[in-house]
């Protein structure tokens, strides 16, 4: 990534529940790094699993960003929107003949298949082609021998060899909608992002990602994983583990406990400011090396 290339971040949440600290870290984390570089800041609606999606959520997540002073600065996406995109990008790799379709259900992969860093490893089943009678119901992604290396700002260098932690993974669910890895990666160059700022829980992720820029020509962003927001057991804070959702009414009290959560050191006094204020503090004073090692937290008192 050239220095003289503008910055672009973004923050892209999925409307399946409303934004708990987990997410405003992430959001705001994005946005102080995105604003000290005199960067552009996006936000982009991830809809794109819709049995998932909540009505009205998107709304409301939107609603609650602007509670906290965090607007984006150009038109919000929703990734729902964007299909005839990502057929694009799914029809360029088949015709690379690097993306083949897939019969196996859950049950069939589970019989077979190793664990791998995020699930189940794709034993390649039908890699070579579709057995006898079968067919296709997904689209999967043919994967190399190599190790991918990337740089994290925050976590130094990270390797991942995928055909051998994740294998060949899909990129058109058996449902019809394309996978997220897809469409992330389709969006980020689309809207030109030279900076991912996001939690740690997604870096697992990063090397699909970049495996899919590579395929398809596209740039590859700067990463940075900030700390996952973990409760009292340990437990990433998510829907699953009934994290509560932010009190839009408490904006500064939640601002301030996500500057000390990212290790950015807020003055006291800096509780009885707006959140305007107090954004702008966290603009001027943001230190990402503050960051460098730390994949977890637990939430400020």
């Amino acid at each position: 990534m050239s220095s003289a290339t503008p910055y672009r971040g973004r923050f892209a949440p999925s409307p399946t529940g409303p934004l708990h600290f987990g997410s405003i870290v992430a959001a705001v984390g994005s946005y102080l790094d995105a604003k000290q570089h005199l960067g552009t800041w996006l936000v982009r609606i991830e809809d794109l699993d819709t049995p998932r999606c909540i009505p009205g959520m998107a709304d409301d997540i939107l609603n609650t960003l602007d509670h906290f002073g965090l607007h984006s600065d150009e038109t919000v996406i929703y990734q729902s929107r964007r299909t005839p995109a990502y057929a694009e990008a799914l029809d360029k790799l088949q015709n690379m003949g690097i993306a083949y379709p897939c019969c196996c259900a859950r049950k069939e992969i589970s019989d077979s298949a190793l664990h791998g860093v995020e699930g189940l490893i794709y034993p390649g089943t039908c890699r070579n082609g579709l057995p006898p009678g079968r067919q296709g119901r997904s689209w999967r992604i043919m994967i190399n021998s190599n190790t991918l290396i990337f740089n994290d700002l925050s976590l130094g260098e990270i390797s991942q060899a995928l055909i051998t932690e994740i294998g060949d993974f899909i990129i058109k669910r058996a449902d019809g909608l394309f996978a997220y890895q897809l469409a992330v990666v389709v969006d980020d160059a689309f809207q030109g992002i030279t900076h991912v700022v996001r939690g740690a829980d997604l870096l697992t992720s990063t090397a699909r990602q970049i495996y899919l820029q590579q395929l398809l020509g596209f740039s590859t962003p700067s990463y940075l994983h900030l700390p996952v927001a973990i409760n009292k057991a340990g437990e990433k804070l998510s829907k699953q583990t009934l994290a509560e959702p932010v009190n839009k009414l408490h904006a500064v009290e939640i601002l301030m406990k996500v500057l000390k959560f990212l290790k950015q050191n807020p003055p006291p006094e800096l509780a009885e400011c707006t959140v305007e204020t107090i954004l702008a503090w966290g603009v001027k004073n943001w230190r990402a090396e503050n960051l460098i090692g730390v994949r977890a937290s637990h939430v400020p008192p």
